[in-house]
């Protein structure tokens, strides 16, 4: 299986606005935890450990989505020992480092009836500092993250660097979707931004550099906040986001390959830390800084650290999901619209009880954990989002790819694609729901490029009736070993492989 199935998806999508929240009763630490459906088993519980003097992260959510409610957390961060990285009044969230065991109890008894949940972030210390000109009770608060037992860039990748030739014949994957056809209707609109929430772009690359919205691109892996320095946003650790760039959004300039929608400009919003982790609060800010930023796409080709899967009737794993469905949320109703991979581990994604997550959490020692109908793999699993399974070049669902009757919208290719890499400024093919992603997201800037005046509900009830239907069919043989996961069900108008059907550029842009 390729490595991307942690974290990054080099191998997610369903509608609503408006931001409602739960109003559930605070209990336990001081985070709200929704109980299991009736008749259903209990998550297995994994509980966070935050000791004395060791700085762990933490997300607030308010019962009201608004400043005055907001300004009250902060004020119960700071009497609980806490210092606030973040807020987030649009959403009422609130991010908060604190080195105090009892940080979640007492923050809950300080914040009163102004409290939603309440919930760490991670398994492990914080390494990102506190804010600058901030002093933070126990010191600079540096600690250490065990480093990801798999490279996320070496998902079934070989790089070649190339001459500047031109490589669009090689590129069967925008023959599928009927790209190359939508391109002698329009190649997109250069007012259509989409926010690729990922690992930073390269800045340079001969087939990306035109095309990258520098005014707008963003690092949110500082502690979750923005860090709008003039480099932030560069590639570090991994090429994964310049891969994913090049799938949207490549230019057409007689170098190497072309985008989906090769006009429309890409901001890259990077919400991988060095060490190859994407925790709730870089998601929260990428979600809040492309609603804020006026973007009309975000892909997002990735799952939320440290857990596959976060269920609702476990405090912390509540918390951390409700502070990103809300950024989810409160985006599109700035009229942003979502694409996300839908995952690398073969898994039912409509039918938890089927399988076991046996990596979670990832950032420190997994638990084999036992799952219910409450938890969701985030953010394809999201309302607001399109969830994205992958394809095989010879049009069948690659092994890998997560599935799901009445979880996936639409298919796309994901397996083998060419698109751009860091290294040489060159070209590489990479394989995962990662690389599928990318091109429904590249169909939605198309399709904003054609119909500026749809709403996001409206471009995702387009992008699932436009989608060709396909049949409910085999998959790819996986490697000696790997199971081979459900079997496909459902009508060739909408089945468990491939939602709607395969994702069509032409039809949305007509």
């Amino acid at each position: 299986m390729p490595q991307h199935h942690r974290r990054f998806r080099a191998a997610v999508l369903t509608v609503a606005t408006g931001l409602t929240l739960a109003g559930l009763s605070v209990s336990g630490t001081g985070a709200t935890a929704a109980p299991a459906a009736g008749g259903e088993p209990v998550s297995t519980p994994v509980p966070i450990s935050t000791p004395d003097g060791v700085v762990s992260a933490y997300l607030l959510n308010a019962k009201q989505a608004n400043p005055g409610q907001t300004r009250l957390l902060e004020r119960a961060v700071a009497r609980a020992g806490g210092v606030v990285v973040q807020t987030w009044p649009q959403i009422g969230v609130v991010v908060a480092h604190s080195d105090r065991a009892a940080f979640r109890a007492n923050v809950k008894v300080y914040a009163g009836n102004a409290l939603e949940s309440v919930g760490a972030t991670r398994t492990v210390p914080v390494t990102e500092g506190t804010p600058e000109g901030v002093q933070a009770p126990w010191g600079p608060g540096r600690g250490q993250v065990r480093k990801a037992q798999s490279s996320p860039q070496q998902d079934d990748t070989e790089n070649t660097v190339t001459a500047a030739d031109p490589r669009e014949s090689e590129q069967w994957d925008l023959q599928v979707i009927k790209a190359d056809q939508a391109h002698a209707i329009t190649d997109g609109s250069r007012d259509v931004v989409v926010g690729v929430l990922d690992s930073g772009i390269d800045p340079d690359h001969p087939d990306l550099a035109a095309n990258i919205d520098v005014a707008d691109s963003v690092n949110c892996s500082d502690a979750g906040r923005p860090d709008t320095s003039a480099t932030g946003w560069y590639p570090t650790t991994s090429d994964h986001g310049t891969h994913v760039a090049g799938t949207i959004g490549a230019a057409r300039n007689g170098v190497g390959i072309v985008g989906v929608a090769p006009n429309v400009r890409m901001a890259a919003v990077k919400v991988v830390n060095d060490d190859g982790f994407i925790y709730p609060e870089y998601a929260v800010c990428g979600f809040v800084w492309a609603g804020t930023h006026g973007m009309d796409v975000t892909n997002n080709s990735y799952y939320v650290d440290p857990f596959e899967f976060y269920c609702e009737d476990q405090p912390d794993q509540y918390a951390a999901k409700e502070a990103v469905r809300r950024a989810v949320a409160w985006s599109t109703d700035q009229g942003v619209v979502h694409a996300a991979a839908a995952g690398n581990s073969g898994h039912d994604l409509s039918d938890k009880s089927s399988f076991l997550d046996e990596g979670s959490p990832d950032d420190g020692t997994p638990v084999t954990r036992t799952l219910n109908s409450g938890c969701q793999d985030i953010p394809t699993e999201l309302p607001g989002v399109v969830t994205v399974s992958a394809s095989h070049r010879d049009d069948i669902l690659a092994y890998f790819s997560n599935r799901g009757l009445g979880v996936i919208d639409v298919a796309a290719p994901g397996r083998r694609i060419l698109s751009t890499i860091v290294t040489g400024n060159g070209y590489g093919l990479k394989s995962g729901t990662s690389m599928a992603s990318p091109h429904v997201a590249g169909v939605l800037a198309l399709m904003r490029s054609a119909h500026p005046d749809l709403t996001p509900a409206q471009m995702v009830a387009k992008l699932r009736a436009d989608a060709d239907d396909h049949a409910c069919t085999v998959q790819e043989a996986p490697p000696a070993g790997v199971d081979l996961g459900a079997p496909c069900v459902g009508t060739d108008a909408d089945n468990s492989y491939y939602g709607e059907g395969m994702v069509d550029a032409l039809d949305a842009v007509r």
